[in-house]
């Protein structure tokens, strides 16, 4: 079974310790080669282009590199409703995916939305450990309604795709039920 998965949600949501728990599972079970992590490849997609010029070009060319590799798993972190949420609320400007909804719909993507609870001290906390682990965050931090605001718009977004998706809430980190329940979801447990 092959699986292509776009991870989305606000930053601070989780995407990237639930993707490595998932990673871990599909990367060894399909793996062919001993010398070479192929099984499955993770792609963060959110490497400074988002709600930027650049954007829709660069998710124009990772579509092409996701067409190339479309009988691989693939694991996405952050693309193009990322994109337009960015622009929406960094550029109060709205940028049009269709047609490459439409070509991910053909490729059999799914979205996983990583939303977490609207809660202040569980926000402040995730702020604390980001900023501790990168502190180059600082410079683009905000305040913590911010995060709920972003997320709201999220939750909109994916429930208006044509792509299937799940929501699942990470309350508190690590969870393996999460990834558990991810894995039901993809039909792999």
């Amino acid at each position: 079974m092959i699986h292509h998965i776009i991870f989305e949600g606000a930053e601070l949501a989780g995407k990237s310790f639930l993707m490595s728990q998932i990673y871990d599972y599909l990367e060894p079970k399909y793996n062919k080669n001993k010398k070479v992590l192929d099984g499955c490849h993770w792609f963060n997609c959110d490497v400074g282009v988002y709600g930027t010029k650049y954007g829709k070009p660069v998710i124009k060319n990772y579509l092409k590199i996701f067409q190339e590799l479309k009988n691989k798993n693939l694991l996405i972190e952050k693309f193009y409703i990322s994109d337009k949420i960015y622009n929406r609320l960094n550029n109060y400007r709205e940028v049009k995916y269709k047609e490459i909804e439409r070509k991910l719909f053909g490729l059999n993507f799914k979205i996983i939305l990583v939303v977490f609870p609207e809660n202040k001290r569980i926000l402040e906390k995730r702020i604390e450990d980001r900023l501790n682990l990168y502190p180059h965050y600082e410079r683009i931090l905000r305040n913590y309604k911010w995060y709920i605001k972003q997320q709201k718009e999220y939750l909109k977004e994916t429930k208006k795709s044509k792509l299937p998706y799940f929501i699942v809430e990470t309350k508190k980190l690590p969870d393996n039920n999460l990834t558990k329940k991810i894995l039901k979801w993809i039909k792999e447990s």
